[in-house]
């Protein structure tokens, strides 16, 4: 689905991938556009966070452990939720950039010929001098539709403050971080605060956080920036039964005019705003279930896309569900749009 047919979309809703190892220099990875804006000077979105290496294995039903099985299919996948992101605001034609770490070797390669094969600037990636490129395990149970990942997260350091400060700001109207060392991008998202303040209102950039993880330190996150994705397992950290609940438990630790959005699969997803109002839509589930691996990611650059072309945070709730439902129904991510 090209661009403008994308619009179109939001409009007819408007009703309610090699082994490990070290060598060779990295690879330019940039994709063959102007740095920062598109063919038509549109300004990219900029997500900051994971990339790793995903082998999938999808199987007819899921392996007892201690067993020796087939899987039906095997593909190697970029992934990590930062860089799954980035894969679906390309697909859905948005001018996008990654920004993360990788080491050189093998792994990266083939994920550096991935984001250029995906139309993803990734100029600003922070190759690392320690530490190896992440990879995970996941397994894909057609019966069900359910993902099973176990990643090794290795001691690859993640993008700093420092590296952020190299970042050219003008090229970018939305930066969305995916939460990991908190204490860096909150110094990151506090530059961006700073340099809004020198551009006008129709000019200043949009930001975004996710938290998903249950971890204490990135709970520092909920107080910075204009949209903040909160994850089902965090809420129910909290103690919370529902998207709603969570919301409204939670949304003391916004700061002033920020949306607070969740999504609680089946169920739909929520936002809450400044007005007290909540917003609700109801999920888009496939005729069949069939691979939910990057659903949350495809949600959230979902709800970031149509946000970012100026539409209600109702309209972005429900093409968010729209499109992760659709990605729910196949495997990987080409035919959600």
């Amino acid at each position: 689905m090209s661009w403008p047919s994308c619009l179109q979309f939001l409009e007819g809703s408007r009703s309610t991938e090699s082994e490990g190892g070290h060598g060779g220099p990295p690879l330019t990875c940039s994709p063959p556009r102007d740095p920062g804006e598109d063919s038509m000077g549109e300004k990219r979105i900029l997500c900051i966070g994971l990339v790793c290496l995903d082998v999938i294995s999808v199987v007819d039903k899921y392996p007892e452990e201690d067993t020796d099985t087939r899987c039906l299919s095997q593909r190697w996948q970029r992934g990590g939720n930062a860089s799954n992101s980035c894969t679906v605001l390309s697909l859905l034609g948005a001018p996008c950039a990654f920004m993360g770490s990788l080491a050189p070797g093998h792994i990266a390669n083939y994920i550096a010929m991935d984001f250029q094969r995906r139309g993803v600037d990734a100029s600003n990636v922070a190759w690392q001098s320690q530490g190896d490129t992440p990879s995970a395990c996941c397994i894909v149970n057609m019966a069900n539709g359910s993902r099973t990942v176990t990643l090794y997260d290795t001691n690859l350091p993640d993008v700093s403050a420092e590296d952020f400060e190299k970042v050219d700001l003008s090229q970018y109207k939305w930066i969305h971080w995916e939460g990991r060392n908190a204490d860096e991008q909150v110094k990151m998202i506090q530059r961006v605060d700073a340099y809004n303040k020198t551009l006008p209102e129709g000019q200043k950039i949009s930001t975004s956080v996710e938290i998903e993880k249950e971890r204490e330190d990135l709970y520092q996150l909920f107080g910075y920036g204009d949209f903040v994705f909160v994850s089902k397992d965090v809420a129910k950290h909290f103690g919370f039964h529902s998207a709603s609940e969570a919301l409204r438990g939670l949304y003391g630790r916004m700061r002033k005019g920020a949306y607070l959005i969740c999504a609680w699969a089946e169920k739909g997803a929520d936002a809450l705003g400044p007005d007290g109002t909540l917003i609700h839509t109801d999920a888009f589930p496939p005729d069949v279930m069939v691979d939910t691996l990057g659903a949350g990611d495809t949600f959230n650059a979902s709800v970031i896309f149509t946000l970012s072309t100026g539409k209600s945070v109702q309209e972005a709730l429900t093409f968010g569900c729209q499109i992760a439902g659709k990605k729910c129904g196949i495997q990987g991510y080409d035919g959600i749009v």
